[in-house]
């Protein structure tokens, strides 16, 4: 049984710990148990990762700097894990008072009133962070506090300390706040975090009102937003302890694991949905292709969410398909790479390009994407191989369109081209083969090995 009051609580023999020495105290058990800290975050452990522990370590607070699409918010929500599972604090308190030592006035006259009998309740982890996006239009008081004029209305003088409606942060009182894009926020209300980060306390106009909070402090931003929306003004950026830097996927693998675990398909009711390995290569080939693009804002950057929508976005497509051929089994292929276009141009900020002149040096990143992807499946030798038997009498078909039985019955005619398509999949069916097909003929075009013709919505290969 959970403590009700302060007796037990005391006979519990509950620890008294500030905000920082219980997240440092749970980050120290889980270092030691060889625990994951942050379970959702793919590619950081050995570059964020430790600047993060260090930071926490050290008890300071951490703004988190990188474009957008770099996991900042979710590297931010997940700080409530290094919470404990439940604290005390006063009953009926605003801002979570310790029953050992409250700050308000509220809870210090109602310790001094009833004492040992002073009644307690419990906060779970996940009430104990606070999350605010910045804008240009919030305020003091929706941080700090504002008089509030119902309690006036009901008696109380202006002077008195409970007529004061508090705000976020005083509210995330022995918990975690974040902000969100903090460059956002008006200058002015940047100077308001001033004594919350350095005196560790809040003052709120009109009142000689001190309270002194423990806030463990968290705030992200993009590195352009310093000379583009707004900026973080020195004095405050001079009290963040530590500043982390963000970066987006360092390889392919990192890039795909992240697609796999973020990507929300609905289940197809009685198909089967199977990617082969080099069609989500290309699809993070691509985003690593538009992350160097000398024709896109890098200072902006390309976010993992392209990767994610356009993922999602060519396995739809591959299911109209398939529900239109009637056909089971869902497998994107590389003609199903236009519909990507839709989930990608409005991700990307181009510099000053036309709409037409946007579209054509999007496929010509898809092209270069698929360029590389082929070459890290096949070598030279590996190609004169695969064109063994293609010689300039015979021509292969492909479409968005087309059944996939009829890249089977295709693929057949030349031996040497069949056998490198059943090598590069795990396993065989004529969807897989579809894809496999469409990408080897793709890939070597643009090796230059084959010339290919688009008639209509078909594209035809040939030596």
């Amino acid at each position: 049984m959970k403590p009700k009051n302060l007796g037990e609580l005391k006979q519990s023999g509950f620890h008294d710990l500030s905000i920082r020495q219980e997240i440092r105290k749970n980050l120290v058990s889980k270092l030691k148990t060889g625990e994951t800290i942050f379970p959702d975050i793919i590619g950081y452990y050995q570059t964020v990762i430790p600047k993060i522990i260090n930071a926490v370590l050290a008890g300071h607070d951490i703004i988190f700097l990188g474009e957008r699409g770099q996991a900042k918010s979710r590297l931010m929500r997940s700080f409530v894990n290094l919470l404990d599972e439940e604290i005390p604090f006063i009953e009926g308190c605003e801002i979570n008072d310790h029953p050992y030592h409250p700050v308000c006035r509220r809870c210090k006259a109602l310790l001094k009133k009833k004492g040992d009998a002073l009644p307690i309740a419990w906060k779970n982890r996940s009430g104990r962070y606070t999350e605010k996006l910045a804008t240009p239009d919030v305020t003091i008081a929706d941080l700090i506090g504002e008089i509030d004029p119902i309690k006036v209305a009901e008696g109380r003088y202006l002077a008195d300390e409970l007529t004061i409606h508090f705000g976020l942060i005083p509210r995330s009182h022995r918990g975690i706040f974040a902000i969100n894009e903090l460059p956002d926020l008006a200058e002015k209300i940047q100077v308001g975090l001033f004594n919350l980060m350095q005196e560790r306390d809040i003052q709120i106009r009109g009142f000689n009102l001190r309270l002194p909070l423990e806030v463990f402090l968290l705030a992200s931003a993009n590195p352009e937003d310093y000379t583009n929306r707004g900026r973080i003004i020195t004095p405050l950026k001079d009290r963040f302890g530590s500043e982390v830097r963000t970066h987006y996927p360092a390889n392919w693998t990192d890039e795909i694991t992240i697609i796999n675990q973020e990507q929300k398909l609905v289940s197809l009711d009685g198909y089967q949905i199977i990617t082969p390995r080099f069609m989500k290569e290309i699809i993070a080939s691509i985003s690593y292709e538009a992350r160097s693009h000398p024709e896109i804002d890098q200072r902006s950057g390309v976010s993992v969410r392209m990767s994610i929508a356009n993922y999602e976005t060519i396995v739809s497509n591959a299911f109209r398909r398939s529900l239109r051929l009637q056909e089971r089994e869902v497998v994107p292929r590389i003609s199903d790479l236009s519909a990507a276009f839709a989930s990608s141009l409005g991700k990307i900020e181009w510099f000053g390009l036309e709409e037409k002149r946007e579209d054509q040096t999007f496929r010509a990143i898809v092209r270069e994407a698929i360029r590389k992807v082929f070459a890290s499946y096949f070598s030279d030798s590996a190609i004169e191989e695969t064109l063994a038997d293609f010689d300039h009498h015979k021509k292969i078909r492909v479409s968005e369109d087309m059944p996939a039985k009829k890249y089977g019955e295709q693929v057949k005619t030349i031996p040497s081209l069949h056998t490198s398509v059943e090598r590069i999949l795990e396993k065989h069916s004529p969807a897989l083969i579809a894809s496999a097909l469409e990408f080897i003929l793709e890939g070597l075009h643009l090796r230059g090995r084959l010339n290919k013709e688009e008639v209509g919505n078909e594209g035809v290969y040939r030596s």
